[in-house]
C-alpha cells in the first residue's frame, strides 16, 4: 500500500486553512516528502504524518514557498530522536539558497545527504531506503527558476506461482530466490528460470508530482499512465491565462487537460493562489476537461495499491 497525502495546496504564502504545496508519499513505514515550504511541520502535525518516516526530500526548485520549511522540518526530525540519513535532493542551481537555508541545522542527529540533481537534463535513480522497487525519476519543467518534476515508480514483484513451482518439483528453499527474480541451480543439475514460476509483469505505481511549469507537452510524457498526477493549478479562470503562464504557472484547466492527454488515472490539484480562495467553482467546468479531477485542499488522501 502506498498513501499519498497532500501535506498543503497553497502557492506563494500560507493562509489560515491552506499550507505551502507539498506532498507526503509513504510506504511501508518509510516516505518521501516533496517540497517544504512555510508551515510544513505545522500541517504534518495536524495531519498527523510522522516526520521521522521520512528518508528522503525532494525540492521542485528554491523559491520560499517550496524551501523555507526546510529548517524548522530537519530539527524537528532531530529532536524526534532521528538517527537514520535523510537524503535531500534539489536542482543544482539551487545549491546556494539551500545551503544557506541549511545554516542554521549545524547540529542534527543523523547524517543530512546533499544530492544535487541536473536542470539540463532528465535523472532517473533507484532509491530503496524507501523500497527496493522504487525508481525517481526527473523532468526538467518550465518556471522562473530552475525546477523539477519528480516521477515516483514503485515496480511490483510478479506473483509467484507455486503450483507452477510443485508441478516442477523444485524445492522450497529455492521459492524466495525464484520470486526475487533469481535463477536457481537445483541439486539435481537443472535450472530453473524466474520466467518458469511467475507471473504476468505488474502494472507499476506511478505517483507524478509537477510544480511550478507553464503547460507544455513534455509533461503530458512524462506523467503518462501515472495511477496520480500532482499538478499545480493556480488559477480558474481562463481570461488569466497570459499573465499566469508569463509568471511560469499554469490554470487548474491546463492540469486538466494535460491529465486527459497523459491518460492518468487520476488528478490532484494543488498550487492555489491566495487569490484563488474558492478553486471548487470551476468543479464542473474541470470535470468537463478531465472526470477523474480533484479539487484537493490541505490533507487530500489516497490509498494505491
Amino acid at each position: 500500500m502506498i498513501n499519498v497525502t497532500l501535506v498543503g495546496t497553497g502557492g506563494m504564502l500560507p493562509l489560515k486553512d491552506r499550507f505551502m504545496a507539498s506532498a507526503y508519499i509513504e510506504h511501508d513505514g518509510h516516505a518521501v516528502l516533496i517540497d517544504c515550504g512555510e508551515g510544513t511541520q505545522i500541517s504534518m502535525r495536524r495531519l498527523g504524518l510522522k516526520m521521522n518516516r521520512i528518508d528522503a526530500i525532494l525540492i521542485t526548485h528554491a523559491h520560499g514557498d517550496h524551501t523555507f520549511g526546510l529548517p524548522g522540518l530537519l530539527l524537528s526530525m532531530s529532536s524526534g530522536c532521528r538517527k537514520a540519513p535523510v537524503d535531500l535532493f534539489y536542482p543544482m542551481e539551487a545549491e546556494p539558497i539551500i545551503k544557506g537555508l541549511l545554516l542554521s541545522c549545524t547540529s542534527l542527529g543523523f547524517e543530512l545527504n546533499l544530492n544535487p540533481l541536473s536542470v539540463n537534463e532528465s535523472e532517473t535513480f533507484k532509491y530503496p531506503a524507501v523500497d527496493e522497487n522504487l525508481t525517481i525519476s526527473t523532468a526538467v519543467l518550465r518556471h522562473n527558476a530552475f525546477c523539477l518534476g519528480y516521477k515516483l515508480r514503485f515496480d511490483k514483484k510478479r506473483e509467484f506461482l507455486p503450483d507452477k513451482a510443485k508441478a516442477l518439483d523444485i524445492p522450497l528453499r529455492f521459492y524466495r530466490a525464484l520470486h526475487s527474480g533469481k535463477t536457481a541451480m537445483l541439486p539435481d543439475g537443472r535450472t530453473i528460470l524466474p520466467e518458469q514460476v511467475l507471473g504476468p509483469p505488474r502494472v507499476p505505481t506511478v505517483i507524478v508530482n509537477v510544480t511550478d511549469s507553464v503547460p507544455f507537452s513534455g509533461i503530458a510524457e512524462f506523467a503518462r499512465n501515472a495511477s496520480l498526477l500532482i499538478c499545480e493549478g493556480m488559477y480558474g479562470d481562463e481570461g488569466m491565462g497570459q499573465a499566469v503562464y508569463e509568471k511560469g504557472h499554469m490554470l487548474m484547466q491546463d492540469a486538466c487537460r494535460i491529465a486527459k492527454e497523459a491518460n492518468v488515472k487520476k488528478l490532484f490539484l494543488t498550487h492555489y493562489s491566495p487569490a484563488n480562495t474558492d478553486p471548487w467553482k470551476y468543479q464542473d467546468e474541470l470535470e468537463k476537461i478531465f472526470p477523474n479531477v480533484v479539487i484537493s485542499c490541505d490533507g487530500e488522501s489516497i490509498t494505491l495499491q
